[in-house]
């Protein structure tokens, strides 16, 4: 919302710092303009980092635990390993000429100056630009401080930009307002009064359609003089806010109507971006009917108190995070924050159940968008679940949320929250079984069968003691995981014919099955018997088709896709990959994207041509090295990929292979799947 006018200095400043200095920190009061101008600046920098400048919102994480999380999903890190993710993370950025930009870090200060502290230390080439009401504390910190916009004197001479700002965003609700001889000295003494605060100015534009600006500064005076203790908790906030954002914001509250400023209060619980089904559910009762939320959002984005923003999924809106904190003492002061929180938490734990239990159907893409969207949200509920725990919401959600974390691709933060979730609560219970085969399902898909399997025989011994059928049968299909991993394919096979015996296809489709169909084709693909893998695959793909499921749809293309290539069916190969790989690139699912890539090229190499081979080898280790263990560490998928690289170097010569290779592997990920699925289209340029 706030603007660059007037920031080219400090956009220099901050330039010259960051080329002299690794740990830049832009400090200032809320609403000063700290987070517009570091992404410009960061923006205009990107170009001199080898390896990209990328941003890390922090305003709406809650626990300092999830930082490093945080980062790495900023990052294209989507590692699925075990390990811990600062190690994860420092290992990939150890080498890599880069600059984070760690946006909003004031409630988190301790755990941002550790972090950055740590990842300087390991990462010679990093650099850290952050944003924060006061210094972090990290060694050699460069620290800014942004002062708000320069205002004119009271004979209306010196610089001009802040009533240029407010000329400009005033001029965006009132077509063909301009600063003129008749309203310059009133527009001046305005920007004096708000102090050249960038937000306070764009507050008060927003009021200009209705007032001129000699009312509206006779109302702000009046403003100024009732501050005092009607408002401690704002002006004894930490950090402390300035004057004059109090004034604007506290200003433009006392604008609103009752009923926008409670609904102000309440969406103050929502973190990141929401739409409105979820503030009519989650703030709506006979005070803020539901029927009313439509009109009472647009009267606030009309305010500028929220921000509206269209997006494929439908209307969003969210706060700048100082007008979320203002509501967020209202409510406070309201009685009304437990309240809401719990409300938040319901709506969500709702989602996720829909969520869980339409996934295995025709909607995974737009469920893929909308967990997506509300990941913030998420977040918020599963923390306010953890903190209180004295039921099972906090492992209902968590297990619920596994088709976020895994086809999604959010293994490693979905191992985090179910594994404090088991530790918070261990009475044996039937959702407890969930969270058990949920957590070892994650720990299988990162290559980890050990840890994978301890939580899985947990969950056998409790299912058998309560009868849970459905825990029963998703633990067996961890243990077959496990069998496939560690390349017993005996057991591996004994374990997916058993649960195939027992599957009724009239109850619809199940994860256990579906990962029996292809722990079954992957053994007799593996033993040579490739017409039973395709009969186990085409039966499993009947299934999906009927119920327009996608995702292990895609699986079981990539599973024949592997099977054609046993029977040197190269072009068939290629086309069951390329079907696969569409769809995990949409699902942004990276063990899928990878697997596929490994395919293409190892048909590529046995179809005789090395050079795209060695290209999709290298694109495809680019994602191996995001995940951890290549090919999650199954014998059969690892050698085929050692047989490829060999044909390709054979073929080629190891210097002309490196080339290729290593072109692959530097190019960017979207563009060298669009190659990859339209091979007819020019090879990208490095």
């Amino acid at each position: 919302m706030t603007s660059l006018v007037g920031r080219r200095e400090e956009l220099a400043r901050i330039r010259r710092l960051c080329r002299e200095f690794r740990m830049v920190t832009l400090t200032g009061v809320g609403g000063v303009g700290k987070t517009r101008l570091a992404l410009r600046a960061a923006a205009l920098m990107q170009p001199g980092y080898g390896d990209g400048a990328w941003l890390v919102p922090l305003s709406a994480l809650d626990q300092g635990a999830l930082l490093p999380y945080t980062i790495a999903e900023a990052l294209p890190l989507a590692d699925r390993t075990t390990r811990p993710m600062m190690e994860v993370l420092t290992e990939y950025l150890m080498d890599r000429h880069l600059l984070l930009v760690l946006d909003t870090c004031e409630h988190l200060v301790e755990e941002v100056a550790v972090t950055a502290r740590d990842l300087l230390v390991a990462a010679p080439r990093l650099s850290i630009l952050a944003t924060s009401r006061r210094p972090l504390g990290v060694p050699d910190e460069q620290v800014l401080i942004i002062d708000p916009l320069p205002v004119p004197d009271t004979g209306g001479g010196g610089r001009q930009d802040a009533v240029t700002l407010l000329a400009d965003r005033t001029a965006q609700s009132v077509p063909g307002f301009a600063v003129t001889d008749g309203n310059r000295a009133e527009l001046a003494r305005l920007c004096r009064r708000l102090e050249g605060l960038p937000l306070a100015i764009e507050l008060a534009a927003a009021r200009l359609r209705d007032l001129p600006a000699a009312e509206l500064c006779e109302r702000l005076d009046d403003r100024f003089e009732l501050l005092g203790d009607n408002e401690a908790e704002v002006s004894q906030a930490d950090p402390p806010w300035h004057q004059a954002l109090r004034t604007a914001i506290g200003w433009s509250h006392q604008l609103c109507s009752p009923e926008e400023r409670l609904l102000w209060a309440r969406t103050s619980v929502f973190a990141g971006s929401f739409d409105d089904a979820a503030v009519a559910e989650v703030c709506s009762d006979a005070l803020l009917p539901a029927a009313a939320i439509p009109d009472l959002l647009a009267e606030l984005v009309d305010k500028s108190i929220l921000i509206w923003s269209p997006t494929g999924g439908g209307e969003r809106y969210r706060m700048l995070d100082t007008i979320r904190e203002y509501g967020a003492i209202w409510l406070r002061a309201l009685g009304e924050q437990d309240g809401l929180r719990r409300r938040h938490r319901d709506f969500y734990l709702k989602l996720a159940r829909r969520g869980d239990a339409a996934w295995l159907g025709p909607d995974q893409v737009s469920w893929n968008d909308r967990v997506n969207a509300e990941h913030d949200n998420l977040r918020t509920a599963l923390d306010f679940c953890l903190a209180n725990s004295r039921d099972h919401t906090a492992l209902e959600m968590a297990a619920a949320l596994w088709f976020f974390w895994y086809p999604c691709g959010f293994l490693r933060e979905g191992q985090h929250y179910l594994e404090r979730a088991l530790t918070l609560d261990v009475e044996p219970s039937v959702v407890r079984n969930r969270a058990l085969w949920v957590c070892s399902l994650t720990l299988m898909v990162q290559g980890d069968p050990d840890a994978g399997m301890a939580w899985a025989a947990e969950c056998a011994g409790i299912a058998e003691q309560l009868g849970d059928t459905a825990a029963a049968q998703a633990a067996q299909a961890m243990v077959m995981a496990a069998a496939t991993i560690r390349g017993d394919l005996a057991l591996a096979l004994a374990l997916a014919d058993s649960l195939l015996a027992v599957h009724r296809p009239e109850r619809g489709l199940t994860l256990p099955t579906m990962l029996a169909r292809l722990g079954q084709s992957h053994v007799h693909t593996a033993y040579g018997r490739v017409e039973d893998a395709v009969k186990a695959l085409e039966e499993m793909c009947a299934e999906c088709d009927k119920y327009g499921e996608r995702w292990m749809r895609a699986y079981a293309d990539l599973f024949r896709a592997q099977a054609e290539l046993t029977l040197g069916r190269n072009d068939a190969a290629q086309t069951y990959a390329r079907s696969a790989l569409e769809v995990k690139h949409r699902l942004h699912d990276s063990i899928g994207i990878a697997l596929a890539l490994d395919v293409l090229a190892c048909a590529a190499a046995a179809s005789g041509h090395p050079e795209p081979a060695a290209r999709r080898l290298g694109l495809a280790q680019q994602v191996w090295d995001t995940i951890g263990r290549a090919q999650i560490g199954i014998h059969e998928w690892v050698s085929a990929r050692e047989t490829c690289e060999r044909q390709a170097r054979a073929m080629l010569g190891d210097e002309a292979y490196q080339v290729a290779f290593r072109a692959g592997y530097d190019t960017m990920l979207d563009t060298g799947i669009l190659h990859a699925l339209h091979p007819t289209h020019p090879a990208p340029e490095h």
